[in-house]
């Protein structure tokens, strides 16, 4: 019989967990880790038996719900006839080929081939090397700025979490902000001046974009990154006319445009990639979380003609292309993601997240719109935010020392429930697996509408917080 009191005592002890407050966990005030044991569809199992329903699939990664033994087979079948190979030199497997093959057809936008790694962050560290390689390529050495917008998600890596617009990713680690610089967050809710339409505050961040640029001066500025519709930063989709309006100025100024699609892509907004739903053309894709849905890491660096035409120019001036890492295309990687491309394409999971999305927004709306606590309900698909206020009328936001979305977020595990807690906001994410039914919206909002009236009732008690 497993003794989970050791295990937990050793991971105490001994492990640096992610954004975790280290201090509190070592001393024991954050309680003992949640240690799963085991999952089947949209719920997980912890040490003690409890069955949670996870609403964060993971971290909006594991898309195709747990336990799907076909993935595992694939994985299984594959270990036993090549787990690894290099892709130096070159050396390739099959099932990496079949991916790529399989990928460059699903994708948007005239992508011509792929590098691979093992998460969105390395991805797009490597999409930021492609921006520098491509600029000193074309003899402009001062093409290298990068523009991200603030609340934007792109890892926690070196580049890629200067890239991140969330200052809790940088706190103590003097990220090189120096080519990186953010542009206005795309939030209608919270950025959106008195009276002005969704259509004119996106026309207002596309002349703000342009604004930096001719303040950078367009000769320095090499690349936009930006998801799709924001993720970590709010689960926020974009407002009317953005991506029209953003494209427009990039295209006038020669700006390689990178479309962050760690989050959106494999069907979470309800399209196979949030580009095709946005209207985005990119010159280069990052994927990861759902490409394998978590079962073994993998992520990809979709590259299109127009970049690849000026990577093959580099290899008069630099002789083979100097980038890679020991497990890019890895067999064992490429075989799951086969495996589970064939589930989101045999079972239609986007339309899943279409259908049954449109569905879960209707049931947000119509528990969550009016509630005195409540300033904001958003989303697309199956992902979504409840933004919590202190005053409707005034969007007055709470003290962040108060950590309302972490009660929130308490509150819901309480209730049997995974809720995630958005950093430097006062917001609740929701991003259940995309095979979730409706009855199990029917679940999940239940169990959500328990847990808000608890934190309400406390906060009323407390005098922290009282209803108009």
């Amino acid at each position: 019989m497993t003794d989970y009191k050791h295990l937990e005592q050793i991971d105490q002890k001994h492990m640096l967990h992610p954004f975790v407050h280290l201090k509190d966990y070592d001393e024991g005030k954050l309680g003992a880790p949640r240690i799963v044991t085991e999952g089947k569809g949209i719920r997980i199992k912890d040490q003690h038996g409890n069955e949670i329903i996870d609403g964060f699939s993971g971290l909006y990664c594991v898309n195709i719900g747990y336990g799907r033994e076909e993935v595992a087979e694939a994985i299984y079948a594959q270990a036993k006839k090549l787990a690894y190979c290099h892709t130096y030199t070159p050396q390739s497997n099959e099932p990496l080929i079949r991916l790529t093959e399989r990928l460059i057809k699903m994708a948007p936008g005239g992508m011509e081939r792929i590098f691979y790694g093992m998460s969105g962050s390395d991805a797009n560290e490597t999409q930021i090397k492609l921006v520098w390689y491509y600029h000193n390529v074309l003899g402009k050495p001062d093409k290298k700025k990068i523009i991200a917008r603030r609340r934007g998600y792109h890892g926690s890596t070196v580049m890629s979490g200067s890239l991140t617009g969330i200052p809790v990713y940088h706190t103590l680690f003097d990220q090189p902000y120096g080519p990186v610089r953010h542009t206005t967050a795309p939030h209608y809710y919270r950025e959106a001046k008195q009276g002005e339409s969704e259509r004119a505050f996106s026309q207002r961040c596309a002349q703000e974009l342009e604004e930096l640029i001719l303040a950078e001066g367009p000769d320095t500025v090499g690349a936009f990154i930006g998801e799709p519709a924001l993720g970590t930063g709010g689960l926020v989709p974009p407002p009317e006319g953005y991506w029209e309006e953003i494209q427009k100025v990039l295209k006038k100024y020669d700006i390689l445009l990178i479309a962050d699609e760690v989050v959106t892509a494999f069907g979470r907004t309800g399209e196979m990639f949030g580009s095709a739903k946005y209207g985005i053309k990119p010159d280069l894709i990052t994927i990861a979380k759902g490409l394998t849905s978590a079962y073994v890491p993998l992520s990809g660096a979709l590259v299109g003609k127009k970049v690849c035409d000026v990577l093959k120019q580099g290899s008069e001036k630099a002789g083979m292309f100097p980038h890679g890492f020991t497990y890019t295309g890895h067999a064992l990687a490429a075989a799951a993601a086969n495996a589970v491309l064939d589930i989101v394409e045999n079972e239609d999971l986007p339309g899943n997240a279409r259908d049954t999305g449109a569905y879960f927004q209707k049931r947000l709306q119509e528990s969550f719109a009016d509630h005195p606590l409540v300033g904001e309900v958003r989303g697309v698909g199956l992902m979504a935010a409840l933004e919590f206020v202190a005053d409707k009328e005034t969007k007055e936001e709470f003290d962040p020392a108060l950590m309302i979305g972490p009660r929130m977020s308490n509150a819901a595990l309480a209730e049997g429930l995974i809720a995630r807690a958005m950093p430097n906001q006062t917001a609740l994410g929701l991003a259940p697996p995309l095979t979730v039914t409706q009855a199990e919206v029917d679940d999940i909002i239940g169990r959500l509408e328990r847990a808000v009236a608890k934190v309400t009732a406390e906060l009323q008690k407390e005098e922290i917080w009282e209803a108009a």
